[in-house]
């Protein structure tokens, strides 16, 4: 008995003082990792220091260097001041933590400053002229910049800082180029340009220009509101102070009797220069090198100074950090002493009084987390939430301490869980009544307009308006379709059900008139196979919704071919190929696996409405769908297995007039495709193995381009062209009641499917 009280004893002793040293040793590496963000902070600030006056030094130099003075004083003192910046950068590389990230990056600058000694000497001369030269210096003040994204510790998004703090330098890079360029254009002699220099120039000019907007969108993205209102309040500033110095040179032009053209603000120089005017335009409109020089450069200040403000705020914020965290590590291990001592005095008396009260609501938590409140919510979810009974029984623990609370509180959640189950349950009842109440509504409107739009076309003799309402009676069964989709999600069965069998190849024909671009479908090797009445009407629907699909996310140029072939079992396999873009495997896997088991209708919906259908529509009858990439070239492939159960094979009927032009107008139109080889050697080996799907391992077919179209058919064609539009209507309504996707480019039957 002693040996268990002090083990009792000794227990939550070693439990406080191992809990208490791991958060000892969490508070001193977050001091130790705060004093390497300080480090790092003081590395960036040094390096947009240091990238800021390198381009700096690049535009100062660009008038005096193209005049031939090398040695001019703002040449020499831009270069000193970088010289300066290097040897404050190489101080705070040998401050900054040693990790591979820096180490990589602080490389790139090293290969970058070796360069700079070149640059300089051949600066504006024959071996780097031009734009070569402006852009030289991206060999320093690119990987400078760059330092930028290891900022971010403490801060609500790591990631999100650097980028603000990269998208501001890239910004006043951009500018600085501008500048740079600008100045250069305005300032050099065009004659002495060797030939489609200046094209280069110019070219350069505006791809610039357009960069600093998109760095602009990329700060704005990456920023916070404070970080946009600084910047609007320090560009402000540059326009008031810009419009001053326009003021003050006018008044010095008048005060000395000359001339003065005051200047256009900075946008329109830039435009004006990007057109190619020549000098002597610009200079009328008073855009001069020393005017252009002046405007931009007010830009540029104003992103460094919002690029000093950040990097500045980084170095404070992880300052401070640093010094909260040595404070929390000194005030953590006092606190663990303390806590060690007050658990050696406190655990016998506690361990008796609630270790026995904890096993029972442990084990009482565990029962509700993985038995009873899941087995509710599953009640709930397959029946009327009325017919459940959610009444809660509370955990047996009386007591009114910290553990009864405890479990007062478990039973609290507990009810709240039943009451939230209950509520999602009942809302998903009334979503679904709200479904079959519009598409029921909508489907007798729908019907009277397709009746009215009957009338019309039964009265109309001239064939361009006949084929007008045809097109209008194919849209408003497209629509029909889609208020089906409403019944589908809501659990509803269509209202009318086909009372006969069915050909397979009217029940495609009636899908394919379905399909906005239906003149694209061809269909070849199908079956003489019929489909039960009950299945007539879904699977219209189910293989619309895969014909939609395949056309709108392929070319319209390219066709949608259709083929089907009857295993020895009695299945059918229907095979949709388009030649679309296709997709990533991990997509395929996602969408077959939505289609073998359909989720319950959620916030996807609204952008696979689709596949949410198809796989509703095929569980009903036991229809395998699958979506697989074409072997050969690109595009998708739809694989649907009919089972036995609705398919069966009849002696051949003589069709009707309208079946037989339906079906004289398929064979041309599938004369130019081929049948499935994979299909056809699945027909050739038999009865398949116990367990085949009729879909593991099934390829598409090796594909050839399509043929040409057929060229454009002349006004002795419209007729015939109406006749078949007619029996296509007539099979549309045939299944009874028709729905279908959105087929508008907005808004893809299958959302982010191809």
């Amino acid at each position: 008995m002693a040996r268990r009280l002090r083990a009792v004893l000794l227990i939550p002793v070693i439990v406080a003082l191992v809990l208490g040293g791991i958060r000892v040793k969490h508070s001193v590496d977050t001091w130790q990792a705060a004093d390497d963000a300080v480090r790092v902070a003081e590395l960036v600030q040094a390096a947009n220091k240091y990238a800021s006056d390198a381009i700096n030094e690049r535009d100062v130099s660009v008038i005096p260097l193209l005049k031939g003075e090398r040695n001019a004083a703002a040449v020499v003192q831009a270069r000193s001041t970088t010289d300066e910046d290097a040897r404050a950068f190489d101080r705070a590389v040998d401050r900054m933590p040693q990790n591979a990230g820096l180490l990589r990056r602080v490389g790139l600058v090293r290969a970058g400053e070796k360069q700079l000694p070149t640059v300089r000497a051949n600066a504006f001369t024959s071996r780097l002229t031009g734009v070569q030269t402006e852009e030289s210096y991206h060999l320093v003040q690119h990987p400078l910049m760059e330092i930028s994204n290891e900022l971010g510790f403490g801060s609500n998004n790591q990631a999100s800082f650097g980028r603000t703090l990269y998208a501001i330098s890239l910004t006043q890079a951009a500018e600085s180029l501008i500048r740079s360029i600008g100045t250069h254009l305005l300032a050099e002699d065009r004659g002495t340009l060797a030939p489609g220099e200046l094209d280069s120039q110019l070219a350069s000019f505006r791809s610039y220009a357009y960069l600093e907007k998109v760095a602009l969108q990329e700060y704005a993205g990456a920023g916070t509101a404070d970080d946009m209102a600084r910047l609007r309040k320090a560009l402000t500033a540059a326009a008031t102070r810009g419009a001053q110095q326009r003021a003050d040179a006018a008044a010095k032009a008048r005060a000395a009797g000359r001339s003065y053209v005051t200047p256009p603000d900075l946008d329109k120089m830039t435009s004006e220069i990007a057109a190619g005017r020549t000098t002597a335009q610009l200079a009328a409109e008073g855009i001069t090198p020393e005017s252009f020089f002046a405007a931009s450069t007010l830009g540029f200040d104003a992103y460094r100074s919002i690029e000093v403000h950040l990097t500045d705020t980084a170095l404070a914020g992880a300052r401070d950090i640093a010094d909260d965290a040595r404070r929390d590590a000194i005030v953590n291990a006092l606190l663990v002493l303390a806590a060690v001592l007050v658990a050696f005095l406190l655990a016998a008396w506690v361990a008796r009084t609630m270790s026995r009260r904890m096993r029972r609501l442990s084990a009482s938590a565990i029962e509700i987390a993985g038995q009873r409140l899941p087995a509710l919510i599953t009640r709930l979810s397959r029946a009327t939430p009325v017919q459940v009974d959610s009444r809660v029984a509370p955990i047996p623990i009386t007591s009114t301490d910290e553990i009864g609370e405890v479990a007062r509180a478990f039973d609290h959640v507990h009810r709240e869980a039943v009451r939230l189950a209950a509520e999602q349950a009942l809302l998903r009842g009334n979503i679904n009544t709200i479904f079959t109440n519009l598409s029921r509504r909508n489907q007798s409107l729908i019907e009277r307009q397709l009746a009215l739009i009957t009338d019309l076309e039964d009265h109309e003799t001239d064939p361009d308006q006949l084929e007008n309402l045809f097109r209008l009676d194919h849209l408003a069964t497209r629509v029909r379709r889609n208020g089906e989709n409403l019944l589908v999600l809501g659990g509803e069965k269509p209202a009318h059900q086909w009372d006969r069998p069915l050909p397979l190849i009217d029940v495609i024909r009636a899908a394919s008139s379905e399909v906005e671009q239906y003149e694209r479908i061809t269909f070849s090797g199908v079956p003489e196979a019929e489909i039960h009445g009950r299945a007539v009407t879904d699977l219209v629907h189910l293989l619309a919704e895969l014909l939609e699909n395949a056309t709108s996310f392929s070319s319209p140029h390219s066709e949608v071919r259709v083929t089907a072939v009857q295993l020895p079992d009695g299945r059918i396999m229907l095979e949709i190929h388009d030649q679309g873009i296709g997709l990533p495997a991990e997509d395929f896997a996602t969408i077959n696996r939505k289609l073998a088991n359909p989720p319950t209708v959620d916030a996807d919906i609204s952008q696979h409405m689709g596949l949410f259908v198809v796989g509703r529509l095929a569980g009903r009858h036991g229809i395998r769908v699958q979506l697989r990439p074409a072997r050969e070239q690109s595009g998708t492939t739809s694989l649907v297995m009919l089972p036995d159960t609705i398919t069966y094979r009849t002696a051949a009927e003589q069709p009707d007039t309208e079946t037989l032009a339906l079906a004289l107008a398929a064979v041309k139109e599938a004369s130019s495709s081929r049948h499935s080889i994979a299909a056809a050697s699945i027909a050739a080996q038999g009865a398949p193995p116990a367990g085949f799907d009729g879909l593991h391992g099934y390829e598409s077919w090796n594909d050839r381009p399509s043929d040409p179209p057929p060229p454009g058919r002349d006004e002795d064609a419209r007729k015939p062209r109406a006749k078949g539009a007619r029996s296509r209507r007539r099979a549309r309504r045939g299944r009874g009641q028709e729905s279908g996707p959105d087929v508008s480019r907005s808004a893809p039957p299958w959302g982010t499917v191809e």
